[in-house]
């Protein structure tokens, strides 16, 4: 991370998972992409297993490196797999990530989690409001709910945000023990659509939403310094407050 007064208020007004991200601006890029999340008629059992009838059918979206360090010759080390669904209730992420070291220090909620082990973050937004909402799941099954008002306004309050968001995750291997190798974990996240339109906002196949699900991979093995970022959608630079370059949600019925 650049050194100065202009990355310090930067990373000041995005504050959440900034601390380790650049400084975003708005960046010449392609159109997003599409995420398409299908309905349900099963609820999702948020247990971490990813056997519910949701998951069979729900489209695969793979993760994808920053453009920035992809264009320093880096290569994904830990791939990783995410699906979406919804039902009347619920909005619904699953994730399977390779992790070769699944590390997670952090033993309660609400804890700024990027900074302290692997992480899934979900990212969501309306399109036509200024605020959005970030949620994670690590792989100790515990969560963290951020809501910012604007990009710009990265509050203590932000991270006093309450919902009835629910997770559970599951590891392959040996969670906090670094002289093993492990395989990776599984994640899932139900956050309430009544949270989500809780200030008027539309959730359904004519609403227009925007979508991130990205994460945070420490690992013993890793080539580089530092954890491995990646998302689902291309980003030009490792920021994970590029709004506008996160991908439209699509809720199919």
């Amino acid at each position: 991370m650049r050194v100065g007064l202009i990355t310090t208020v930067c990373v000041l007004l995005l504050c959440g998972s900034c601390c380790k991200h650049e400084c975003p601006g708005r960046p010449d890029s392609a159109s997003p992409i599409t995420m398409v999340a299908g309905y349900t008629d099963t609820p999702v059992k948020v247990d971490g297993k990813l056997d519910d009838p949701a998951w069979e059918k729900a489209v695969v979206y793979k993760m994808n490196l920053p453009a920035d360090h992809a264009a320093k010759g880096r290569k994904l080390q830990a791939g990783g797999e995410v699906r979406l669904a919804w039902d009347d209730r619920y909005f619904y992420v699953a994730v399977v990530f390779q992790d070769y070291d699944i590390v997670a220090e952090g033993d309660a909620d609400q804890l700024h989690h990027y900074r302290l082990g692997d992480l899934c973050e979900l990212f969501l937004k309306p399109n036509d409001q200024t605020w959005y909402w970030e949620l994670y799941v690590t792989p100790r099954g515990k969560k963290s709910s951020f809501w910012f008002p604007g990009r710009g306004r990265g509050l203590p309050s932000c991270f006093k945000y309450k919902c009835g968001l629910k997770v559970a995750a599951r590891c392959d291997g040996t969670l906090n023990d670094w002289r093993d190798k492990d395989k990776g974990w599984t994640g899932e996240m139900a956050m309430p659509i009544s949270n989500l339109t809780a200030r008027g906002e539309k959730f359904g196949p004519d609403a227009d939403w925007r979508i991130l699900v990205a994460r945070y991979n420490y690992d013993r093995y890793s080539a580089y310094g530092g954890p491995e970022l990646s998302a689902t959608s291309p980003l030009s630079i490792a920021s994970y407050h590029l709004l506008e370059e996160y991908a439209i949600l699509k809720l199919q019925k």
